[in-house]
């Protein structure tokens, strides 16, 4: 056969001769999920849900996701990465809450619950310590349930969220010191660390959980003193066998606590709450008495702070003075990080939704798992969580009572 010559090439791509390339078009079942994320309104908020890789798999699993202008663009996200990757992008908050199930980070303010559907999913963190009555009302009232995303577990009976945070919080605090230890940053003007011939600076840390651990890493890493305090023993040996190393342990005695504190360069609050709320560990007779320009990092002061003097600052404004000590007590450190943090939750978040839509839904995750459960607080109408019950004196329902009504 005579090779077609070029006019006669084109003449047949012309008439279409020629195969076309077309887009799959992915279908969808029952059990595909319509989600919503909103753009975060929190001022200290700058992580999003689910990072684009996230949503493309979940798009070609066959689920609709609709996600707001601008969401991603805190944690270095765009528009158009999401579209890409199949989202919708959505120029009107009204329309985001259409979807019935809304994934957040942050809760929803009232304005936000007013836009939502009855019945909808909602699925973000409920941030016991600020937590209110009128805001559980609010959700009953339109029949939402809503899930903590802090309080699921994994297989293991572990907090797969509060764990991730806790690690990206325990790395970060020691960056934050480094910087306010610094000449630039107004502070003692030393290296948090040591090096050869120069007394290292000593770190202090409240707690034996995630948070201590991840900063003890960094702080032994770059050549700190470090001692830990907390009052579990089991904890204390814990972090020890963790770490690899002997480092230097106690219970929160006063006496001990007092002169460590006194002679700290840094000192990280990084205590567990106990019954949605810390105690306070750090008197402010202590703060006085520690050194001009030494640093206190309250990781707690989402559960209210365990230092005496702690108040609540901004990702703006973080700090304040007091007694000549630099304190840091910004909540939610993780969005310091926004892009990383965001990728630690999409990763935790999008093996559940896919398994929600294998299973037929988010309804159906909370009747076949227990640990899907454990995160519900109101469900259609009912307030499902003790702890919230008897912190408000308000009414609730056992959830696992109306799981099996509903078989």
């Amino acid at each position: 056969m005579k090779e077609l010559k070029k006019h006669e090439m084109e003449t047949l791509a012309k008439i279409g001769i020629y195969p076309k390339e077309s887009l799959l078009k992915v279908g969808k079942n029952k059990n595909s999920l319509f989600i919503g994320i909103p753009k975060e309104e929190a001022e200290h908020e700058n992580r999003v849900a689910l990072k684009p890789e996230s949503v493309e798999l979940l798009v070609n699993n066959g689920h609709e996701i609709w996600i707001e202008s601008g969401a991603g663009q805190s944690s270095k996200y765009t528009d158009n990465e999401y579209s890409e990757a199949g989202a919708k992008i959505i120029y009107n908050a009204k329309e985001v809450y259409e979807a019935n199930v809304i994934l957040k980070i942050g809760r929803p303010t009232a304005k936000e619950i007013e836009l939502m559907k009855p019945s909808t999913m909602l699925i973000s963190a409920m941030q016991m310590s600020n937590l209110s009555s009128e805001y559980i009302i609010q959700l009953n009232r339109k029949k939402i349930t809503a899930i903590a995303f802090e309080l699921l577990e994994d297989k293991v009976g572990g907090l797969p969220f509060v764990r991730a945070m806790s690690e990206i919080a325990g790395s970060t605090v020691m960056l934050i010191a480094a910087e306010y230890l610094s000449s630039t940053f107004k502070g003692k003007g030393v290296i948090l660390g040591g090096i050869t011939g120069v007394p290292p600076t000593k770190v202090v840390i409240l707690g034996a959980g995630t948070v201590a651990e991840y900063a003890a890493r960094a702080a032994l890493g770059l050549g700190a003193e470090i001692q830990i305090f907390d009052n579990h023993i089991y904890k204390l040996r814990r972090i020890k066998h963790a770490l690899g190393q002997q480092v230097y342990t106690s219970t929160f005695d006063t006496f001990n606590l007092s002169m460590s504190i006194k002679s700290a360069d840094v000192v990280i609050g990084a205590v567990r709450p106990e019954k949605g709320r810390n105690k306070c560990i750090v008197t402010e007779h202590m703060v006085s008495e520690m050194k001009p320009d030494s640093i206190i990092i309250d990781v707690s002061i989402d559960y209210g702070g365990c230092f005496e003097t702690s108040q609540i600052t901004t990702h703006k404004s973080p700090v304040y003075r007091k007694y000549g000590v630099i304190h840091y007590c910004v909540p939610n450190i993780a969005s310091r990080v926004a892009r990383t943090a965001t990728n630690a939750i999409s990763n935790i978040f999008t093996p559940i939704l896919l398994q929600a839509g294998e299973v037929g839904g988010i309804e159906e995750m909370l009747f076949l798992y227990s640990w899907f459960q454990n995160g519900v607080y109101t469900y259609k109408g009912c307030l499902t969580n003790e702890a919230i019950a008897q912190k408000y004196k308000m009414n609730f329902k056992d959830l696992s009572l109306l799981m099996a009504a509903r078989m």
